[in-house]
């Protein structure tokens, strides 16, 4: 009876831990234990966002997976410095996630004065998201059907023309747009994309430059002109418009990013699990197609690839800040 009892025990305890493992549960010191709660995903943007827009659906699938909620918390202004700061001062515990870009990660450390976190040290990279494409779009009023016709009743009118960011891609790209061509434009800062884009539409300011996501339904409406996006080539949501650098502003090229990050010192184990539950995501057709829809491309990582690229698009973004000239704020 001993023995049979010993073996009804191993036998029940093995089937456990298959069960366990079958629910995707972590390995190691925190099997079985995470999440148990829900888990915040930190948003350095408002509601309605494209990165609030893209954040949700990951959020719905990514909750699924883990068999708890995702709970999204908005945190924007100063170009993402709001959001990050608060998750690089969290619990490393797996409960508070940061859905970053390149605002906070990239570009805010030149852009900011000062910020209260060190977008390498402060963090464990989780995995890439994707990366959004940018186009420049003009209110009907403006009369530029092109880029140099832009860039030329800009100098015909200097001081007249503005365009409006909610975000650091907006801030660089409307920057470097000037330095390059040589024109006055008024900039008109907003903490997140959506007051931006609806002071446009009304016309109370002249252009800016906007994701995709946001801006192609404007632009099909006909309430907003597009003239071109801020990639070396076309996008293939909307191929008939032209690159900046076809249409005249040679080697523009910029990628806004998305990546999902915790608070640095957060076990590895959740990080892994983590990761291993996005890439699933990300590398769902149907979810891939979905999102595709909305002009953002899906496509995911390892923790080591994303902070590898962390660095080099620090480096990136520095440059192109101090070649347009701008001055931290």
């Amino acid at each position: 009876m001993t023995r049979l009892l010993r073996v009804l025990v191993a036998a029940g305890a093995a089937l456990l831990a298959v069960a366990a493992n079958a629910q995707g549960q972590l390995q190691g010191p925190l099997q079985g234990q995470y999440p148990n709660k829900a888990v915040t995903l930190i948003v350095p943007f408002g509601p309605g966002s494209a990165t609030d827009t893209i954040s949700r659906i990951i959020a719905l699938h990514l909750g699924n997976a883990l068999n708890q909620s995702i709970v999204i918390e908005n945190k924007p202004g100063a170009n993402g410095a709001i959001a990050a700061a608060y998750v690089a001062r969290a619990a490393p515990d797996g409960y508070t996630l940061l859905m970053s870009t390149n605002s906070p990660h990239s570009a805010a450390p030149s852009l900011n004065k000062s910020i209260a976190y060190d977008p390498v040290k402060d963090f464990e990279p989780v995995s890439r998201i994707g990366s959004f494409t940018l186009m420049l779009v003009l209110h009907p009023d403006v009369p530029a059907t092109s880029i140099p016709e832009l860039i030329a009743y800009a100098k015909a009118h200097p001081g007249k023309l503005s365009f409006a960011s909610g975000n650091a891609s907006g801030v660089v790209a409307g920057e470097t747009l000037k330095a390059w061509a040589g024109i006055n434009l008024v900039h008109v800062p907003y903490r997140s994309t959506p007051p931006a884009v609806n002071d446009v539409l009304g016309g109370r300011v002249s252009m800016m430059f906007i994701d995709l996501t946001t801006g192609l339904p404007h632009v099909k409406a006909n309430a907003l002109r597009a003239l071109a996006v801020t990639r070396m080539q076309r996008s293939t949501l909307f191929p008939e418009l032209p690159s900046l650098h076809e249409a005249g502003v040679a080697n523009f090229d910029m990628d806004s990013w998305m990546a999902m990050f915790a608070p640095a010192h957060t076990p590895p184990e959740i990080v892994t699990r983590l990761n291993a539950e996005l890439r699933k995501i990300i590398d769902n057709a149907e979810i891939k197609a979905r999102i595709g829809t909305l002009g953002f491309e899906l496509f995911s990582s390892t923790p080591a690839e994303l902070g590898s690229f962390v660095k080099v698009q620090l480096d990136k973004w520095t440059r192109m800040i101090k070649d347009a000239g701008i001055e931290p704020e």
